[in-house]
């Protein structure tokens, strides 16, 4: 399978009365977006498209999911099963619009999946997003029956994202893109002598998909992943929109669909393919409730890592806590088997740091990276701007924020000042690889 991406490099976003891009500046016309979008979607109550860039003195809340604008070449939709047929993904051309990103945003309410961006100041090294233009869709609907649950589908919201990100991407169609990626990913048996020699690796991701009422998890094709069971897929389809993300994980443990569809670690498995080792795919796994399921998921990625030869793996989760079984046992069950693993996780260490880092612990997972502690604590000054609804931090369960603590008072405070935890970034850990954050001996 060869996917080829042609890049198109974003350098500034108006909203304007037409859709084009010149000189860098990429105009959308505001009016005729909303429109299309709530014309797909009549749970759609109010609608707005504000835009913020690097450096703005500005916090975005509720965040509930961010997407890369891109465009098919073939005119197939960008999610098949989401905004569109059912079709393969995994080649064929597409561009996208780098250096920018659709930001969906809870004009009013929040919920426990949603998160906080800071596009300046000192709060903006906790995300990726603060070194994109955020193009923000801030939203209401008329999803009354859940609009005191603290887990919310937001499904109408989400979904107006992927339509409003294959909406822009449509811009880039006629576009000569600045540069190209190409990912190839020959067939498994059919590859050259010269691999012959090379270590087979192979990744297994473990999406969110734990919560069983479904319109919460992560979907796979349009299927709910909590539906699912583990298979072989190609990686190639991943950055190609055959997955998004889900409602329902804390914020900083997050895969948005934005990093589903750049995810660095598979990138970087990439660079090295055919170099260093024989880059044998992506395993699909999933994160689930019972320990029967766990059991069940830990056997089949075993057994399909066993078949397609893999010598080493790397295991990395969409989440914490209950998630960790999942994880851990995973790691044991492939080193059981041979397959030496490096693990890729957040961790929940507590506020001081001094916890123990994932749920379930096994001393054969001797090869762990972390990309952050959820429990660590952020102080920040207010912001000149705010995008969305402060008040969300206090009152609707957001992970990582609260509205009322004996010691540190509520999240978000009457001067406009925020503490919450780590939890509250939205992706803020990067499981997916875009983390820049390290750590230090004391």
């Amino acid at each position: 399978m060869k996917l080829t991406i042609g890049n198109v490099y974003v350098k500034d976003v108006c909203l304007g009365t037409e859709n084009s891009f010149v000189d860098g500046i990429l105009t959308i016309n505001k009016d005729d977006a909303i429109a299309y979008l709530k014309e797909e979607d009549d749970h759609i109550t109010d609608l707005d498209i504000v835009i913020a860039h690097p450096g703005d003195d500005t916090r975005i809340v509720p965040v509930i999911e961010t997407i890369e604008p891109r465009v098919r070449m073939d005119d197939r939709c960008l999610f098949p099963g989401v905004t569109g047929e059912l079709e393969p993904c995994g080649d064929g051309d597409l561009k996208a619009f780098k250096g920018c990103c659709v930001t969906v945003v809870g004009k009013e309410w929040g919920s426990f999946g949603d998160g906080v961006i800071d596009m300046g100041g000192e709060g903006a090294k906790h995300t990726y997003w603060s070194k994109l233009i955020n193009i923000c869709l801030v939203g209401d609907t008329d999803e009354e029956f859940e609009r005191h649950e603290q887990q919310k589908c937001n499904h109408a919201l989400r979904w107006a994202g992927h339509r409003f990100a294959e909406y822009i991407g449509k811009i880039a169609k006629d576009l000569e893109p600045a540069d190209t990626e190409v990912y190839e990913f020959d067939p498994v048996l059919k590859r050259d002598d010269a691999r012959k020699d090379l270590p087979n690796v192979a990744i297994v991701l473990q999406p969110q998909s734990q919560m069983e009422a479904l319109g919460y998890n992560d979907l796979l094709y349009g299927w709910d992943m909590n539906r699912y069971l583990p298979s072989f897929i190609s990686p190639t389809e991943i950055f190609d929109g055959c997955i998004i993300s889900g409602s329902f994980m804390p914020a900083s443990s997050k895969w948005s669909t934005y990093e589903f569809q750049n995810f660095p670690t598979i990138k970087e498995m990439f660079k090295y393919d055919g170099i260093e080792y024989n880059f044998v795919g992506v395993i699909m796994s999933n994160l689930n409730v019972a320990l029967e399921q766990k059991e069940r998921s830990a056997i089949m990625v075993r057994n399909i890592a066993l078949n397609l030869g893999v010598d080493y793996a790397i295991v990395t989760e969409e989440g914490y806590g209950n998630p960790d079984t999942d994880y851990v046992r995973c790691q044991v069950i492939l080193e059981d088997a041979g397959i030496p693993v490096v693990g890729i996780s957040n961790e929940s260490d507590g506020r001081d740091g001094a916890g123990q880092p994932l749920v379930v612990m096994n001393e054969k997972t001797n090869a762990l990276v972390s990309t952050g502690n959820v429990g660590e604590l952020s102080e920040l000054p207010a912001c000149a701007t705010v995008i969305g609804n402060l008040e969300a931090m206090n009152r609707d369960g957001m992970s990582g924020s609260w509205g009322y603590d004996e010691i540190l008072g509520k999240s978000a405070r009457d001067d406009g000042s925020i503490i919450m935890e780590d939890n509250n970034w939205f992706c803020g850990d990067h499981i997916s690889g875009f983390s820049i954050k390290t750590m230090r001996e004391v």
